[in-house]
């Protein structure tokens, strides 16, 4: 018995809405209710057909709607995957390499430019310093299991680190051995689509949809301490905010 045996439903062709619309929806709703989880594998389409009585047809066209939303994915000569995605709640402070590693993902990084340098003014203006500061930058490709999921471009003030060779895969990590690891942040979430340099980079299309988020970290005597935006992909990444009364 496939995990899909517990959703079957009869579909109606005498509704307005096709049946291919249907039985995305049917998938759809699984895959969002946790029925199928990352990387679980599809049946065959013709097992799909069969058990929902519509031709192999309906289901191409069910499981090409589907791979559009980003929800799965076809690998050449191995099936059709739930693509995994990400849950990010934003009421924890914490690094990309510590939100992997507590979903048993390997972080690691590429590195696109580690240099020291001047703020430039906007920046002096966030971290609440002068025109032409002393900042470190650090631009990187963050990866998970080899797939490239985020572009990251920090700003970190001097103060912050003995040396650009301090940090390694985690920033926060060389924040906190040298005692400046941020305690709490401001962000800022909006949706973006990915330039052709940046599509490249992460193995997306040009204007495939994508999540910036602007943080400014600080220290407990409020000094800032970092200025990052990173640029996530957004057929991956969920993030979740609580909201309570």
């Amino acid at each position: 018995m496939n995990a899909l045996s517990t959703v079957i439903q009869p579909l109606d062709s005498s509704q307005s809405l096709p049946l291919y619309q249907q039985l995305q929806r049917i998938l759809r709703d699984a895959i969002e209710q946790e029925v199928l989880v990352d990387h679980d594998a599809l049946p065959s389409e013709r097992d799909i057909a069969t058990e929902f009585g519509v031709s192999r047809i309906t289901v191409r066209k069910a499981i090409k709607g589907l791979a559009a939303e980003g929800l799965i994915e076809r690998r050449q000569g191995a099936g059709t995957f739930v693509t995994p995605r990400i849950q990010k709640k934003f009421s924890k402070l914490s690094s990309f390499s510590e939100d992997m590693a507590s979903r048993g993902w390997h972080p690691h990084s590429e590195w696109l430019e580690r240099t020291a340098g001047t703020a430039t003014p906007k920046e002096a203006s966030a971290l609440g310093a002068a025109p032409g500061s002393a900042v470190y930058r650090f631009h990187r490709i963050r990866f998970a299991n080899d797939i490239p999921l985020a572009l990251e471009f920090s700003t970190i003030p001097v103060h912050g680190l003995p040396s650009l060779d301090a940090v390694g895969d985690s920033l926060y990590e060389a924040l906190a051995a040298h005692a400046h690891r941020p305690v709490r942040a401001v962000q800022r979430l909006r949706a973006i689509a990915f330039t052709p340099e940046q599509a490249i980079l992460l193995g997306v299309q040009a204007q495939d949809p994508g999540l910036l988020i602007e943080r400014r970290s600080y220290l407990k005597n409020e000094q800032v301490v970092e200025l990052t935006r990173s640029f996530y992909r957004g057929d991956v990444y969920d993030f979740i905010t609580e909201l309570v009364v």
